[in-house]
C-alpha cells in the first residue's frame, strides 16, 4: 500500500512560529523526511496541485461546482455539470488603517441557523442574479442566473489583507461590486448579525465570489481512495468516480478502512488556516497533532510491513518527499529539524 499525504504548509513554520516553538522536534515526520528522496517542482496551491493531479490543470478553478459535488448528494439534480456555480463564503470586514480587512469563515464561528437565515435574505433580495445554496455553514455555493462569474482569489488566501485592492474582477467586475454592496447594506442589520454583536462576536457582514466556472469535463484519478475535509479533493474525487471519505481522527482509522495494495490520498489542511491566520499557537499545535495521529502511526506501519511507501507533498513548497521502507535503515542520513527543509 501506498499512503499519500497532501498537506500546505509544513514547511512554512519559520514564517509563523517564534525561535522556541519553531524548535519542537517531530521525530516521526522528521525521520520519514531525512530518510527518503526529495523531489522538487513548481509551488502550487493545494487547488492547483488537485486539478493537475486529477487531470484537469487546463481547467479553471470551479470551486463551486467542485463544492457541490462534494456536499450534496444529489449534486446532478442541483445542475452541477450544466448551471455555472460560484462559492459564495461568508465573511467579515474589519475596518483597518487600510480600508476593509477580509476576515475568512475559518477564522469564525457560524452556525447552521445564522447560515440558512442569511442566505434567505440574500435570497429574497437577489432571485434574478444568483442563488445562495449554505452547503456547510462556513462553506456556501451560489448558482449564478445571468452575470458572468467574477475573478477572485480565495478568502483564505486574502485572510487580514485589503478588500478594495483584491476585488473580484472581470467582465462585469464594476456590476458584481455593485451587488457586492448592496449584499453588505443588507447583512448589516439583519437580526443575526444584531444578535452576533451583541454578544461580541464578528458580524457576517458580506459573502466573497469566487472560484466560478464550469465543472471540467472528467477527471482521472491515480488513487483508490481520497480521505479529505476539503471540498475540491472530495469533489474531483466525486468527478472521477474515485471512492472519498470524511478525513478520519488520524492514520489507525485510515489504514484500518483502506485495502493492504494500491494508493491512498489524504488530504490533511489543518495547517492553512492558522498559517493564513497567523495563529502560532493554532499550528504549534496542528503540527504536533500531525506527529501523535498520522507520521508516528505511519512510521510504525512502514517499520512493519503494514505499508510499502509514504510520500509527502507539500504543493506550497513544491516538496514531494517518498519513503519505503528500506530506507529507514540509512542510518547515516540523519533526522533534522522540519525548518532546515523549507526554501
Amino acid at each position: 500500500m501506498h499512503c499519500e499525504l497532501l498537506i500546505s504548509g509544513l514547511l512554512s513554520p519559520h514564517r509563523l512560529l517564534s525561535e522556541d516553538a519553531a524548535a519542537k522536534r517531530l521525530p516521526s515526520l522528521e525521520l520519514l523526511l531525512g530518510r527518503g528522496r526529495r523531489n522538487d517542482g513548481d509551488p502550487l496551491s493545494a487547488e492547483r496541485w488537485l486539478l493537475r493531479a486529477f487531470g484537469c490543470d487546463d481547467a479553471p478553478l470551479a470551486a463551486g461546482a467542485l463544492t457541490l459535488l462534494a456536499d450534496s448528494d444529489a449534486a446532478g439534480g442541483n445542475g452541477a455539470t450544466d448551471a455555472l456555480w460560484i462559492r459564495a463564503d461568508p465573511i467579515h470586514l474589519r475596518l483597518g488603517a487600510d480600508g476593509f480587512l477580509l476576515v475568512p469563515s475559518a477564522a469564525l464561528t457560524i452556525s447552521r441557523a445564522e447560515a440558512e437565515s442569511l442566505a434567505e435574505a440574500i435570497n429574497v433580495h437577489f432571485a434574478s442574479v444568483l442563488t445562495v445554496y449554505p452547503l456547510r455553514p462556513e462553506r456556501w455555493c451560489a448558482r449564478l442566473a445571468t452575470l458572468t462569474a467574477p475573478d477572485a482569489a480565495a478568502p483564505l488566501e486574502l485572510a487580514g489583507r485589503s478588500v478594495n485592492a483584491n476585488l473580484p474582477h472581470g467582465p462585469e467586475a464594476k456590476r458584481w461590486h455593485a451587488i457586492l454592496n448592496e449584499i453588505q447594506m443588507l447583512l448589516h442589520d439583519h437580526p443575526v448579525n444584531r444578535a452576533r454583536e451583541a454578544r461580541g462576536e464578528p458580524t457576517l457582514n458580506s459573502v466573497w465570489l469566487w472560484g466560478g466556472g464550469p465543472l471540467p469535463r472528467e477527471a482521472k484519478s491515480r488513487w483508490r481512495s481520497v480521505s479529505a475535509d476539503d471540498a475540491i479533493a472530495l469533489g474531483l474525487a466525486r468527478l472521477a468516480q474515485t471512492a472519498r471519505w470524511t478525513l478520519p481522527a488520524g492514520a489507525d482509522d485510515w489504514l484500518a478502512r483502506s485495502p493492504h495494495e494500491g494508493r491512498e490520498l489524504a488530504v490533511l489542511d489543518q495547517l492553512c488556516a492558522p498559517l493564513a491566520l497567523g495563529d502560532e499557537a493554532a499550528f504549534g499545535e496542528g503540527l504536533q497533532a500531525l506527529e501523535a495521529h498520522w507520521f508516528a502511526p505511519l512510521l510504525e506501519a512502514l517499520r512493519r510491513g503494514r505499508i510499502g511507501m509514504v510520500t509527502v507533498h507539500v504543493p506550497d513548497a513544491g516538496a514531494s518527499f517518498e519513503t519505503i521502507r528500506s530506507d529507514l535503515r540509512r542510518f547515516w542520513r540523519r533526522a533534522r529539524p522540519l525548518a532546515s527543509y523549507a526554501g
